[in-house]
């Protein structure tokens, strides 16, 4: 139990109480004695005083006659008086003899003396009178130390309840914790069995556990994510290469059967061409996708303003927009200035009107927006009239490899909307899809914040707006989109 986090943190915080408790009884303490102390020698002063008064108004035998009355009505021990001659014989008072130890001047000392037959410590003032007498006012120390003792007392018992109520408080705070994470290992361990599917149990107190169990839910659910996207990433890769692969065995082995005519290998040689095209282009988009993902680019971030890349978009995709009879056209309010790499946002944005020019009817539209979100957001925006992407599939649509029953028909193999996520989440934002009443508008919201330069951008040097890549490029990058 020793070894319990929990019980050394409470033991921890009742040791630091207690020297607190400490701490805070010692200036206390102190403060005490001088007061006292400066007290009780001012009341034995003016004792003193009043006493020397009555030897200066009545002589020798009024002052005797006075402290014996005092003597004589005071609780046995509670005050030393004493009046002796110039020899040093007592005259009145409560003790036998001058005590050993004073000083011969006139003034405060705190002493042994004998009272009553037993020791005691007390505090004494020494004054000198006309014709030599001397006289002694004292208190016995010992009057106070019930006081003192109940201070020590209520300092221990202060000590005792802390300590009491602090391992009580380690045992109960070590219960919590141990049943809170027994929940973790069995979370835990379900886990490590292959079921991916356990949460933590968050208590919705807010406390710090709390705090932890939902983070680690997160990255549990990314962890989820991830582990289901590698598995089915692993089967559209098979699935989709293949057909590909299939069929240039196919052809190949039909050259070597048929020996066909020269005219028809070469046909049947650039068709292989093509299917080899398009399982390099899968693995180019899966690498680009890897590279986006691992963060790498951020040190390529310079300042770009995204309303010229989607104007040069506009631009380049005019003339496949003009042979289908779709107007694509653009609307920005000024310059949208952010911090990210003009490449991959070009990428981003290509893929998206590619897409949209790809399922929107003839005689349709293609709308670009490049808008600035309040501080610190921009907004690219591609609406068409297609057919939309439906509710269902809107979760699953950046998925890699994920094809909706509108693409089926499609060139492609649902790499593009994945890639333009990917690029989203690398500037800090998200891709969000939506109904456009009817077609779908695709949203890539990311952060406008500060531009950083780090050394490869002051070497490389800034760019406001990159020229707009080729479609080709775009097309071997994401294999399509789809």
């Amino acid at each position: 139990m020793i070894r319990s986090s929990a019980v050394n943190l409470a033991l921890g915080y009742v040791l630091f109480g207690i020297v607190a408790l400490i701490a805070f009884a010692a200036p206390l303490w102190y403060a005490w004695q001088v007061s006292i102390n400066e007290g009780r020698a001012d009341i034995l002063q003016e004792d003193a005083q009043r006493q020397a008064e009555v030897f200066h108004r009545e002589g020798v035998q009024g002052l005797t006659h006075f402290i014996d009355e005092r003597v004589g009505l005071q609780i046995a021990g509670e005050r030393i008086l004493l009046l002796t001659d110039p020899q040093g014989h007592p005259l009145a008072g409560n003790l036998g003899a001058w005590p050993a130890g004073i000083p011969p001047a006139s003034g405060t000392s705190t002493i042994s003396v004998v009272l009553d037959g037993q020791p005691a410590r007390a505090m004494l003032v020494h004054t000198e009178l006309p014709g030599g007498y001397r006289l002694l006012v004292g208190r016995n120390l010992a009057l106070y130390a019930p006081v003192e003792t109940r201070f020590w007392y209520g300092l221990a018992a202060a000590v005792a309840i802390l300590s009491v109520v602090g391992a009580i408080g380690a045992i109960l705070i070590r219960r919590e914790l141990l049943a809170r994470i027994q929940g973790i290992r069995q979370t835990v361990s379900a886990i490590m069995q292959g079921d991916l599917s356990h949460r933590l149990h968050s208590h919705r107190r807010g406390d710090e556990l709390d705090i932890l169990s939902q983070t680690i839910n997160r990255m549990l659910e990314q962890i989820e994510q991830l582990v289901h996207g590698i598995q089915n990433v692993s089967n559209s890769i098979a699935h989709d290469l293949r057909t590909p692969l299939a069929e240039l065995r196919s052809r190949l082995e039909e050259l070597l059967l048929t020996r066909p005519p020269t005219q028809e290998i070469y046909a049947e040689v650039e068709a292989a061409v093509a299917d080899v095209d398009r399982v390099i282009r899968i693995f180019n988009a899966l690498l680009r996708l890897a590279e986006i993902d691992t963060g790498m680019r951020r040190s390529g971030f310079v300042p770009v303003d995204v309303a010229a890349v989607a104007a040069e978009a506009v631009e380049f995709y005019l003339p496949a927009a003009e042979l289908k009879g779709i107007a694509l056209s653009f609307h920005g309010d000024g310059p949208v200035p952010v911090a990210g790499d003009p490449l991959l946002l070009a990428q981003a944005l290509g893929n998206l009107v590619d897409n949209a020019l790809k399922y929107a009817p003839p005689n349709g539209s293609v709308k670009v927006q490049a808008l600035r979100r309040g501080e610190g957001r921009a907004e690219l925006t591609v609406a068409d009239d297609g057919p939309g992407i439906p509710d269902a599939d809107k979760p699953r649509a950046a998925q890699r490899f994920f094809r909706g029953d509108a693409s089926r028909g499609t060139p492609g193999v649902g790499l593009g909307l994945s890639i333009v996520e990917a690029v989203a989440r690398l500037h800090g934002g998200v891709l969000e899809l939506a109904d456009n009443h009817p077609g779908l508008c695709a949203r890539m919201v990311i952060e406008a914040g500060p531009f950083r330069p780090s050394a490869a951008n002051e070497a490389e040097g800034t760019r406001q707006s990159p020229a707009f890549l080729p479609a080709e490029y775009i097309g071997n990058a994401a294999g399509h989109t789809g």
